[in-house]
C-alpha cells in the first residue's frame, strides 16, 4: 500500500469503506489501506511506523489536537479531517433524525432506542443526542450503522470530513 487512512475505529473504518464503495472507488486497487488504530492514543505509534506513505486522518473533534501533534511529530503534514463531535453526529445530521429513526425501524431496532429515549437521563434531551448515544452504546451497533447511515446518505450530503479523507487520497 502507498497511502493510508488512517482512523480511531472500526466504525470509522467502516463508515470509509461503504462511501468508497458507493463513490466507485477501489482503494485496495489503488493502493490505498484504511487503518483502524484503536483510539486517538495510537496515532503516535502508528505514524512512526508508516515511513513514507502518504497519510491522512479521521478523528473525532476531541482529538483533533493530538492528531494534528502526532503528524507535526512524524514529519507529515498534517491532513486531518475531523468530525464534530464525532462519526455519529456528522451522520444524525447529514441525514436529519427522522431519516435515522427510519433506519433504526428498517434494522429493527426503533422499539429499543424508544426505550432508551424513556430513560430519566435521556427523556428531556434533544433527538440527536439520543441517537447519538444509542448508536455509541456498543462498538457493534457502531460499526453496523456505520454503514446503514453512509448508505443511507444521499451522496451530495455526505459529512465534509468523510468526503474530504477519502478525497485525501
Amino acid at each position: 500500500m502507498s497511502a493510508v487512512i488512517l482512523v480511531e475505529g472500526a466504525s470509522d473504518k467502516v463508515a470509509i469503506e461503504t462511501l468508497a464503495r458507493r463513490r466507485r472507488r477501489d482503494l485496495a486497487a489503488e493502493g490505498v489501506e484504511i487503518v483502524a488504530i484503536g483510539g486517538a492514543q495510537a496515532v503516535g505509534r502508528v505514524l512512526a511506523a508508516l515511513g513514507g506513505k502518504r497519510v491522512a486522518g479521521l478523528c473525532d473533534v476531541r482529538e483533533e489536537a493530538g492528531f494534528r501533534r502526532a503528524f507535526e511529530r512524524a514529519g507529515i503534514a498534517p491532513d486531518v479531517h475531523v468530525c464534530d463531535p464525532d462519526l455519529e453526529g456528522e451522520l444524525i445530521r447529514a441525514l436529519g433524525a427522522g431519516a435515522v429513526e427510519e433506519v433504526l425501524g428498517a434494522n429493527g431496532d426503533l422499539s429499543s432506542f424508544r426505550t432508551m429515549q424513556k430513560q430519566p437521563v435521556w427523556r428531556d434531551r434533544p433527538v440527536q443526542d439520543q441517537l447519538r448515544r444509542f448508536m455509541g452504546s456498543g462498538a457493534r451497533r457502531k460499526a453496523r450503522y456505520a454503514a446503514l447511515l453512509v448508505d443511507a446518505l444521499d451522496l451530495e450530503a455526505v459529512p465534509a470530513a468523510l468526503d474530504g479523507v477519502l478525497a485525501a487520497l
